[in-house]
This record gives C-alpha cells, structure tokens and sequence, in this order.
C-alpha cells in the first residue's frame, strides 16, 4: 500500500479510548458490520480502486500530462466517495437501527457516532 493509505489507515484506527460503543471491553465487535452483507462486492470495489491507484502511480513516473493525471485522481476520489456512501447507508440500515432497537441511549449514540463519521467525510 502506499503511504497516503497507511497514513489513513492509521487515522482511522486512531480513535479516543481505543474502542467504540458498538465494541466489548476486549474492543471487539457484538456482532456483524452493516456491509457484511456485501464484503464480497466491497473488496472488488476497493480491488479495483487500488489498481486505478497503482496506475496514477505509473502514470507519474512516466511522466504522463497533468491533467490526464488529474482526471484519474478525480475517479478515483468518486469511486471512494461512492463506497463510503454505500458503508454510511449499510451502517444506517443496520447498525444504528439495531442500536436504535436495543435502546434509547445506545440508537442516540449510534446517531452521534454516523453523524461525526458523516462530518469527517465532508470535510475537505
């Protein structure tokens, strides 16, 4: 992976306390993720995604035009924008609801925690 990714990776990883409300005191998860449903069609998309990646790489180091370059970047920026809001609706779908479902107080924090996600996606 390249090192935008893994600087990322790491922001993602990097949230306060270590855990989630959705997570057990071993921080793991209670049960599956809104896109278990789909992994499979999620992981091409990310396949693909990473290999429209590799490729703007190429691109660079042969020197390929700039605004070519940048018509990459542009569909790769959508591609990724698309998968995030297929994740935010399946967490919607399923997490927040299955919160909302268990309890008051744990559909709000639920609420809170899309609605934070949703902010940090954005942001520019």
């Amino acid at each position: 992976m390249t090192e935008t990714t893994e600087t990322t990776e790491a922001a993602v990883v990097a949230v306060p306390g270590g855990q989630h409300e959705h997570d057990d005191a071993a921080g793991e998860h209670d049960g599956p993720h809104g896109y278990a449903s789909d992994k499979t069609g999620y992981l091409k998309r990310m396949r693909r995604i990473e290999g429209q990646v590799r490729g703007i790489a190429r691109m660079i180091d042969e020197d390929v035009y700039c605004i070519d370059v940048l018509t990459q970047v542009s569909a790769v920026t959508k591609a990724l924008q698309a998968v995030s809001l297929a994740l935010v609706e399946d967490h919607l779908g399923h997490c927040v609801v299955d919160a909302a479902k268990a309890s008051d107080d744990a559909g709000a924090a639920k609420v809170r925690e899309a609605s934070e996600a949703i902010a940090r996606l954005v942001r520019m």
